[in-house]
Formats: C-alpha cells, structure tokens, sequence
C-alpha cells in the first residue's frame, strides 16, 4: 500500500465510521424524540457549557506561550487563539491535520520555525495525556467499589482473574520484549515512551512551569466541569452521580479519537458509561447529541471566523511579506 493510499484511508475511514455511528445511534433514538429533548433542554446551562468550554480553549493559548517564550519567541496572544480554534476546525475534516496547520498558522505569522511549533505542541500532548491519565487514576480510585461490584455482578469472578492474570503475564512479556528487542517496533515504542518521559520532565524546566501547569490544570478542569453543568439541561440526568459524570467524561474523550471530531461516536460512548449507573438510554444519547452539537458549533463558528480574520488581523505582516 503506497503513502497517497494510507492517506486516503486515514481520511475517509474516520469519516464512514463517523457515519455509521450517527446511523447507529439515530437507531436508537429517533431524530423527532432529539429534537423534542432539544426543545425541552434548558440552554441556560448550555450556554454555561459552551462559556466554560470557550475558557478552556483561551487558556490553551495563552499556555502556549509558556512553551514559545523560552525559545525566544514571543508571539501575539490573539495568533495563538486563532490557531488553537482554527486546529480544531481543521481536526474534523482530516485527523491531526490541525495540529500542522496550527504549526503552520505560527510559522506565517509569528516567524516560530515550524519545526520548533510543532515540537512545542506535541509537547503539550504530552502534557494532557498526563492529566487525563491522571483523572482516569483518580476516577478507578473513587469508583473502585462501584466498578468491582459491577464486573462481579457481570462476569464470572474467576472468568475476571484469570483475565488479570493474563494481562500480568502479557504486560511482563510485553515490557521484556520493549526493553531487550532491536525490531522496528520495540525501536518505535521506546522512542515514543522516552519522548514521554523527556516531554513530561521538559514542563519542570520551563521558566514559568508553575503557570504552565495551573492552565493545564485549568483546561481539563474546565472540560469536566462544561461537561457536567451541561448535564442539567436535560431533567432526566437530574442528580446524575459524580461517578457517571467522570466515567462518561472518559469514554466521551475517548471516542473523539474514533472518529473526526467524534462525530456519531460521542453520543454513544456516553451511552454506554451511563448505561453502567442504570441511566436510561434516550436521555443519555439525547446529552451525547446536546453536548457534542454545542460544543461543536461554538468551535465551527470561532475556527472559521479565526481562519478569516487571521489575514486581515496580521495585515501588516502580509504586506510585508509582499
């Protein structure tokens, strides 16, 4: 298979999976029994969502500077909030493409080398993948009762050690296999594992790394927090628990990477971590919809208004490059 190939695959594989989930879960709840939970959602509390939302983006761009300035870079504030939103725009067309564009946007603009952009944001990758590593920890640990009852109640309890106990005895001759191989894989596995471990010390050797690390704590706060005031917009989800909220959370975070943007895969990974707490299935699907359409809108709208205004913000800039 030639690179023009896995190219379009990359592309359009997202792109039918996305469509088949939005079949699948228009399966389950009807278009008319959406829109009806859409006229009946509170949007006060979606409007809260889509505010919180909005701030955790603003501080990823302001975060972003932490990363340039040491560098010797010192780019406007109002360029790192257009290419942060112009990223997510890109993302739900082709994957990943808007972390090269947001490179890109930079190394117009602001003079970054793209090389050095990109390492700046793939550094801060690293970074939330800490953190959401962090929330999954967090989340086993206060659910920890809760899950084991319900793995117990689910599967054969012997069924589940043997399970462990393969998962032991494969993470051993996985980790033996890492270490000691020279293939093409292992190669892989320990650059990207030490890029991990590097990228994750770098933050401690920033100037400002206490700043850096309040924003992105400050971001995921505020992902967890948009997720949960978005909650009560629909009355069903009323005292929806703390654990269903962080479970749903996860699978949610997870299911973006499925598919552009998570588009048809959101709504039901919500479902499926509902399903877990007994939460019914209409209003858990009619949240994954509400959440994901708003969220959505408010970064289609501010991306493109980003993708317009970023010439004519730094008109000067491309009248002297003319």
């Amino acid at each position: 298979m030639n690179k023009k190939t896995k190219n379009i695959f990359k592309i359009t594989l997202p792109l039918l999976l996305g469509v088949f989930l939005v079949w699948y879960s228009l399966s389950k709840v009807s278009i008319e029994e959406l829109v009806e939970y859409a006229k009946n959602a509170d949007y006060t509390w979606i409007i809260l969502g889509v505010f919180l939302g909005l701030l955790s983006h603003l501080s990823r761009a302001y975060r972003w500077l932490f990363m340039l300035e040491p560098m010797g870079y010192k780019i406007k504030f109002g360029n790192s909030v257009m290419a942060v939103f112009a990223t997510y725009l890109i993302n739900y067309t082709i994957p990943r493409a808007g972390e090269v564009a947001r490179a890109s946007i930079i190394a117009n603009y602001e003079d970054v080398p793209f090389e050095k952009g990109f390492g700046t944001i793939v550094a801060e990758r690293i970074a939330d993948l800490i953190v959401m590593f962090g929330i999954i920890g967090i989340t086993l640990f206060l659910q920890f009762d809760f899950i084991y009852a319900f793995l117990i109640e689910k599967f054969n309890p012997i069924k589940i050690l043997i399970v462990l106990f393969g998962c032991v005895l494969l993470s051993i001759f996985f980790f033996r296999f890492v270490k000691k191989s020279n293939s093409k894989i292992a190669l892989k596995i320990r650059t990207f594992v030490g890029g991990l471990i590097e990228g994750a010390l770098s933050i401690f050797k920033m100037k400002k790394k206490w700043a850096f690390i309040f924003h992105t704590l400050f971001i995921w706060g505020m992902y967890v927090l948009m997720f949960y005031v978005t909650s009560f917009s629909i009355s069903e989800l009323d005292g929806i628990s703390a654990g269903a909220i962080l479970i749903g959370f996860i699978s949610a975070s997870f299911s973006i990477a499925a598919t552009n943007g998570g588009i048809g895969s959101y709504p039901l990974a919500i479902y499926a971590a509902f399903s877990i707490f007994g939460i019914p299935e209409d209003p858990s699907i009619a949240f994954g919809w509400i959440m994901w359409a708003s969220q959505t809108l408010m970064l289609i709208i501010c991306g493109g208004l980003s993708l317009i205004y970023l010439p004519i913000y730094n008109r000067n800039k491309v009248s002297k490059s003319a």
